[in-house]
């Protein structure tokens, strides 16, 4: 019988071979938002990894939205031309079947930043810092750049810029596309009543802090009807007064009768303050509640390592499908680790065949 993390799911009327997802993973090695060699060869990673579904990292639909100058864009056309090579390169390795999504996104007041490996804090002056923009005036944390609030004809216009991408997305030969409405960046200031103290028709109620994301998924959606269309939620804020699982559930409905398919459900990120739990599978809860609240697929996300454990949460009902990112970035073949797990078959490359009984003899040793 075959697992449950290996049966099929169809999503928006796209059928993937599996319930394994790459999660999306920045990897700060753009040049002016184009996809490199590094990406390349990441892609072309994920395709061979066993998993039926890889979004691609966070992209952004604007310079500005960038969080470093590392960061992944879909605003010129050398960004569109980075990413048909990456991406054309990574179908010709893939097993059939394999999904390819891209996260559109855009950081916010969370820009402007330095690359992990180099700090991670705002970009100070000699690094080329640029203005951070957000729903309201209010820096991520102390220290950090203070945002311009968005007119309400900028908001409109990067509306705008989150459908350019999306034809962009779609010409570059994507399967999907994902919004990003998570981990602090600008779609989650928004919805945030924390970052979003405006009083206009973008602010304070639920309804009118909801209106951005709304948008985003209309115009995305018109500007690519053929592509499936997810999103990636924070759906808990970890900090008292902030967005929490009501809150969510109203969005992901609002968001689900505009055509949005599933829901990766994440949390946090909003705030410096937030009081986030650890451990393997410490957001499987808010997937289910997702699930539940707002009859919607969602995939749960958060130290899903082990591949009994991925099982179990799709076998019992918990979330449609898993995703994986740190664990992918250490086990390239973790997808290969699954199926042996549990007896199923390794859709490996005809160059990678003499692998797949080492990969079924290592798991045997295991269990």
């Amino acid at each position: 019988m075959t697992a449950a993390l290996f049966q099929p799911i169809t999503l928006g009327g796209l059928t993937f071979p599996n319930r394994i997802a790459v999660a999306p993973m920045c990897q700060y090695s753009a040049d002016d938002g184009s996809a490199t060699d590094w990406h390349l060869q990441q892609w072309m990673s994920y395709a061979m990894s066993g998993a039926g579904m890889v979004t691609v990292e966070m992209t952004d639909v604007e310079r500005r939205g960038r969080i470093s100058h590392g960061c992944l864009g879909l605003y010129s056309d050398q960004n569109e031309a980075a990413a048909k090579r990456a991406l054309d390169a990574a179908r010709r390795v893939a097993p059939a079947g394999t999904r390819f999504g891209v996260q559109l996104a855009h950081a916010g007041r969370k820009a402007s930043c330095q690359r992990p490996w180099e700090g991670g804090g705002p970009l100070k002056q000699g690094q080329d810092p640029w203005e951070t923009v957000s729903a309201s005036a209010i820096p991520y944390a102390e220290g950090w750049h203070t945002p311009r609030a968005l007119e309400d004809d900028e908001i409109l216009a990067v509306i705008e810029r989150f459908g350019e991408a999306a034809r962009r997305a779609e010409r570059a030969g994507f399967d999907f596309i994902e919004l990003h409405a998570a981990h602090g960046y600008l779609i989650f200031q928004f919805l945030s009543p924390l970052s979003n103290r405006r009083t206009d028709r973008w602010g304070g109620s639920l309804e009118n802090r909801m209106r951005f994301v709304i948008e985003v998924a209309r115009a995305v959606k018109k500007a690519a009807p053929r592509l499936m269309l997810g999103a990636r939620l924070s759906v808990k804020e970890w900090v008292e007064g902030g967005f929490d699982v009501v809150d969510a559930i109203e969005v992901v409905k609002a968001l689900k009768a505009e055509g949005v398919a599933y829901i990766c459900a994440s949390s946090g990120g909003n705030s410096p303050h937030q009081k986030l739990p650890s451990g393997p599978g410490y957001q499987v809860h808010l997937a289910e509640a997702i699930r539940k609240g707002a009859d919607i697929p969602t995939r749960a996300v958060g130290l899903i390592t082990d591949p009994r454990q991925a099982e179990t949460i799709v076998a019992d009902g918990q979330a449609d499908m898993v995703a994986l990112a740190r664990a992918f970035l250490a086990d390239p073949r973790w997808g290969w680790r699954a199926a042996a797990t549990f007896g199923e078959a390794i859709p490996a490359a005809p160059q990678l065949m003499r692998a797949v009984t080492t990969m079924e003899h290592w798991m045997k040793q295991a269990s």
